[in-house]
């Protein structure tokens, strides 16, 4: 389970984006606080992997505090000015969700967070620079647009985790008859994730000579 504090002086909306975590698999908030100092006891006590993070607190500024934290952090809050979203992301979020946003939209970022905290973690052994792309790759993925026209958000879906799921490179013939749709169907999805990052390609060659395109997870 990946622990998470949640940081807003609103106490309406602390609850709220509780909720909103709680309802991920994989999560579990451990506290919730409503100031900066509040969540410098909370953190020492309770050391979570992640802190959503509100800019606006009574005692300092969320930015202020992030440069402090040790901890990953999301930052979701109202402010929109780019020196704001500058400052954050030089002090270390991970991300930043403007305010208001739906539960999903919540749900996508941390389902990508929880993608690049299991490739990416926090003790180990070094990592080489694909590892560090496929993490950063990861880490984006929740920021993508919506789903283009023509293509089905629960396909697309049951694609990626055909992909997630299996221990080998598949194929688009594979994925098609595993998920029962036309390959040239698969070809199509397969090829969007490609190119929208979060999937890689590449050639096996078999005894024809002729090259298969072959997929895995980014």
């Amino acid at each position: 389970m990946i622990g998470v504090v949640v940081v807003d002086d609103d106490f309406r909306v602390a609850q709220v984006h509780a909720e909103f975590t709680e309802q991920v698999p994989g999560f579990r908030v451990l506290g919730i606080a409503h100031t900066a100092a509040q969540a410098r006891e909370l953190i020492d006590a309770r050391s979570p992997d992640l802190v959503l993070l509100d800019n606006y607190l009574p005692d300092a500024d969320g930015v202020a505090l992030l440069a402090e934290l040790e901890t990953d952090a999301i930052v979701l809050t109202a402010a929109t000015d780019p020196a704001t979203v500058r400052a954050a992301l030089s002090a270390g979020a991970l991300n930043y969700l403007v305010k208001p946003f739906t539960a999903e939209q919540l749900a996508e970022r941390l389902r990508a967070y929880a993608r690049f905290h299991a490739r990416l973690p926090v003790t180990g052994g070094a990592v080489d620079q694909e590892e560090i792309d496929r993490a950063l790759r990861l880490l984006r993925e929740g920021d993508r647009p919506a789903t283009p026209k023509g293509r089905s958000t629960l396909t697309t879906q049951l694609v990626r985790d055909a992909l997630r799921n299996a221990p080998h490179p598949r194929s688009a013939a594979e994925i098609a008859d595993e998920l029962g749709i036309s390959r040239a169907t698969a070809q199509r999805y397969l090829a969007a994730l490609t190119q929208e990052g979060t999937a890689t390609m590449t050639l096996r060659y078999g005894a024809s000579g002729r090259p298969e395109h072959q997929y895995e997870p980014a």
